[in-house]
Parts: C-alpha cells; structure tokens; sequence
C-alpha cells in the first residue's frame, strides 16, 4: 500500500515544484503519470518540462501519442494502471483503490486557488480509507510537514 502526499504550493509555483518531484520519483525508479483535466494545463507543463536544462531532462510525453506506454512521465487524465506514481495537478482527483495500488500519489495544490478545498477533501477521503497520508507546506523556502496520518490496518 503506497502513501498521499499533499503538497500546498505556498512559496513556489506549480512549473518549480513539479519538476523537482518529477526527478525524486524518477530517482526511485518510477514511472510517474502527471493527472490533470485541464488540457491547457497539460500542454503548459509538458512545455515546461521541454524547456528545462538539457543536463536535467526529464523524458515526458502527452496522453494520446503513439508512445503513451513507453513514457517514463506522462502527462494526461488516464487511468494509473502501469505506474508507480501518480501526481495530481489543477484538482486532479486520486481515488483510495489507486493509492492503494500505487508506490505513491502526490496532490499538488495552490493555496490560494479553490483546490486547497478540493485538497481538504481528498486528505479526509483517503485518510478514511486507511491511506496513510504526509502534508507539506513551505515555510522560508523550505518544505516542512505539517502533518502525517498512518496507515489503518
């Protein structure tokens, strides 16, 4: 069973915050599906992530291409089956049976936007569900957690 991890986007925008989660999952070895309905949305981070250093690329593609299943991080509102990581943007939504089949599922939010409400009700849902679950929030330029919910048995 994996974990949530909610991410309040405080100090850095969206476009910083992503790419540096997208390289720790990486990291680990994960293929990672970046969830987001909003298809302007998609099409602005998939840009973003082009245009990042060339010493750290991140191999990315948009759902729908020929090679959606080969895509180490794609970028789409699809089902999860066949990645490790799930990392929900614009109030993107994770269900408690997909954090249970993932390594781990992350919820990144602005906390001035109506997500942060969105947020509060997935935190509930999944912490209900047994999910354990790790809030952040940045606080002088670092992240910090502010609060962890175990997993139930």
């Amino acid at each position: 069973m994996g974990a949530v991890f909610f991410y309040e986007l405080q100090g850095s925008p969206l476009e910083t915050t992503l790419p540096m989660l997208l390289d720790r999952a990486r990291g680990q070895g994960w293929r990672v599906l970046v969830r987001g309905s909003d298809p302007a949305l998609l099409a602005r981070l998939d840009d973003l992530l082009w245009q990042g250093p060339v010493d750290a690329f991140l191999p990315h593609g948009l759902a729908g291409g020929p090679h959606d299943a080969d895509q180490p991080i794609l970028l789409g509102d699809v089902p999860s089956d066949g990645f490790a990581c799930v990392m929900a943007v614009g109030g993107a939504d994770v269900t408690a049976k997909e954090a249970e089949a993932l390594d781990r599922a992350c919820i990144l939010f602005d906390s001035q936007d109506a997500a942060k409400a969105r947020a509060r009700v997935q935190w509930k849902t999944l912490t209900e569900a047994g999910i354990a679950a790790q809030y952040w929030a940045q606080e002088d330029g670092r992240w910090v957690k502010k609060a962890e919910k175990p997993a139930k048995a």
